[in-house]
C-alpha cells in the first residue's frame, strides 16, 4: 500500500471511530485529523467536506451532497419518489451494509436511535431539500421525513422485517413516496399543526 493510501485509510478509520462514538454532528475534521495523527489540511486533501468523508466511511456508491442538485433539478413534482429511491439505493448497496449496521448499533448503544446515520441524512440530505423547496414548518418536516426513511431503512436492511425486507424496491417506493411528497409540499399543511406566517 502506498504512503498516500495508508494515510487515507488511517483518516477513514479515525473518522469511522469518531462517527460511531460522537455521531455525525459531533465529529469534526479537526477531531478526525487528531485521531489519525495528521494535520487537518491532510484530511481536506482527501475529502472536501464531512459529507464526503462520511460517504467514504459508509462506502456509499454516491456522494449524497453532490446528488442533491440532481434530486432538486426536476422540481417539486415527484420529489418524494426520487428522495425515497435515493435513500433506498444509497443505503441498500451491499458494500455499505456492514458499516450501516455498525453505525446503527453504535447509535442505539448510545441511546441515539440510528445516531450518526439519522443525523447525516437529516443534515446533509433532507434538510437541504426542504430548504430548497421552501416548505413551512421546515424543521418539523425534516425530522418527520428523516425519521420515516431511517425507520424504513432499518426495517429493510438491518432488522429485516417482512414483508418490507424482501419487497421489490419499486413497490416499496410506490408505498412510501406519497407520504414523503405530502411532507415536502408547501401547500399541504401538516395535520394538527398550526403554522403561522409572519
Amino acid at each position: 500500500m502506498a504512503a498516500g493510501d495508508e494515510v487515507r485509510a488511517s483518516v477513514v478509520d479515525a473518522a469511522r471511530a469518531l462517527f460511531r462514538a460522537r455521531g455525525y454532528v459531533g465529529t469534526t475534521f479537526k477531531g478526525v485529523a487528531a485521531a489519525a495523527g495528521v494535520a487537518p489540511e491532510v484530511v481536506r486533501r482527501y475529502y472536501d467536506n464531512k459529507e464526503t468523508l462520511f460517504a467514504a466511511v459508509l462506502q456509499l456508491p454516491v456522494d449524497p451532497a453532490s446528488a442533491i442538485p440532481r434530486l432538486l433539478a426536476p422540481g417539486l413534482d415527484g420529489m418524494g419518489e426520487r428522495l425515497v429511491k435515493f435513500v433506498l439505493d444509497t443505503l441498500g448497496d451491499p458494500k455499505s451494509r456492514d458499516e450501516l449496521i455498525a453505525l446503527f448499533q453504535s447509535g442505539a448503544a448510545a441511546g441515539r436511535a440510528a445516531g450518526p446515520l439519522a443525523e447525516f441524512l437529516q443534515e446533509s440530505v433532507i434538510d437541504r431539500i426542504v430548504r430548497a423547496v421552501g416548505v413551512p414548518d421546515a424543521r418539523l418536516r425534516v425530522a418527520l421525513i428523516s425519521s420515516y426513511l431511517v425507520g424504513i431503512a432499518a426495517t429493510r436492511f438491518i432488522l429485516k422485517i417482512e414483508p418490507i425486507a424482501s419487497m421489490p424496491e419499486d413497490e416499496l417506493i410506490q408505498i412510501l413516496a406519497p407520504t414523503v411528497q405530502d411532507w415536502l409540499t408547501p401547500t399541504k399543511p401538516l395535520p394538527g399543526v398550526k403554522f403561522e406566517t409572519s
